[in-house]
């Protein structure tokens, strides 16, 4: 089948890319002229370059495909009018040209970030955000997650206009080829000892490679409208960080910081963002105490997926990756 990836130089697009490829379609590999190829350079694909603001670009693009992998979006520290341009008008841009060119299937990559934040604990127990949470959040507190939540709705139109679209919602994902995160990625900072307090809350990890396989079961067996949840573990961030310490083989902070003070002090890291390389952005710090813990269950029932892979299997392959890439020394 003839099928169209964006993002195709990106984290999960260019694995994307090489699975579709490994599996005997004809891949078309959409990026911007400036996109880093490297995740590219043995693949047989077609490239097409583009960019998601421009829609003559993409009319040219989609033309002839049999499905689209809509992986391109706009990583969370861009400015908000860029992240809306990217993200959701780039969105309604493609999913109009799917349309027109009558592409069969189209597969949005959106992430668990558009489901927002968790309630508050029920009886005394954390809340499992599923496939049905909706948006709950202030949008200027977190434009990446709201951006990907409006895209969501522009999937949802598109679907009742006849496409036959279906959206993915990954959660933190770990693995080779993290390109575009090479100096940000908790990783990365971890192993290079630039985390110095641990903060409370919680986080969900996924594999690449069971996001992958997600997309093509999304794909495959995936309904019109639907989203469907491509996560892993649920950890605590202190043990998250405590994996990804005893891979790097470097101590763990052993210092905590309150999570109240950490939301007071957002508004001041927004302020001194420009001027500092600090490991965590102001919307992370106003998040500090949230456990963004989900269950998947019903998306692995229906996709017929099985069970994640550990958390510990994700971050060695993302240590890996990072050390062969220089990114750790």
């Amino acid at each position: 089948m003839r099928i169209l990836v964006t993002g195709a130089s990106g984290f999960i697009g260019a694995a994307l890319c090489r699975v579709l490829c490994a599996r005997g379609h004809e891949v078309s590999a959409f990026h911007r002229p400036t996109s880093n190829l490297k995740l590219l350079e043995d693949l047989p694909v077609a490239h097409v370059l583009g960019d998601l603001t421009q829609p003559a670009s993409l009319e040219s693009a989609v033309a002839g495909m049999d499905a689209i992998f809509h992986a391109g979006a706009q990583l969370g520290s861009a400015p908000t009018a860029r992240m809306y341009a990217v993200t959701v008008e780039g969105t309604r841009a493609l999913l109009q040209a799917a349309l027109e060119a009558r592409v069969s299937r189209f597969i949005h990559t959106s992430s668990a970030a558009a489901l927002g934040v968790p309630a508050a604990e029920v009886e005394g127990r954390r809340m499992l955000m599923d496939e049905t949470h909706a948006w709950n959040y202030r949008p200027d507190y977190w434009p990446y997650g709201y951006a990907k939540y409006l895209a969501e709705l522009e999937v949802q139109k598109a679907v009742a206009r006849g496409l036959e679209a279906v959206i993915v919602n990954p959660s933190v994902v770990l693995g080779a080829g993290d390109i575009y995160r090479q100096t940000s990625s908790i990783v990365v900072q971890t192993a290079r000892r630039r985390i110095p307090v641990m903060i409370e809350g919680g986080l969900n990890v996924v594999h690449l490679e069971d996001v992958v396989a997600g997309h093509l079961a999304a794909w495959e067996r995936g309904r019109p409208g639907e989203r469907y949840l491509l996560t892993g573990e649920n950890l605590s961030v202190p043990d998250f960080i405590r994996k990804i310490a005893a891979v790097a083989g470097v101590p763990a902070p052993t210092l905590y910081f309150p999570a109240g003070l950490a939301r007071r002090a957002a508004g001041l890291l927004k302020l001194l963002k420009p001027y500092l390389h600090l490991a965590v952005t102001p919307e992370q710090l106003r998040q500090a105490g949230q456990y963004f813990y989900f269950d998947n269950r019903w998306s692995r029932k229906t996709l017929d997926l099985p069970d994640p892979r550990p958390a510990e299997e994700a971050i060695q392959a993302a240590y890996a990756w990072f050390k062969s890439s220089g990114a750790i020394p």
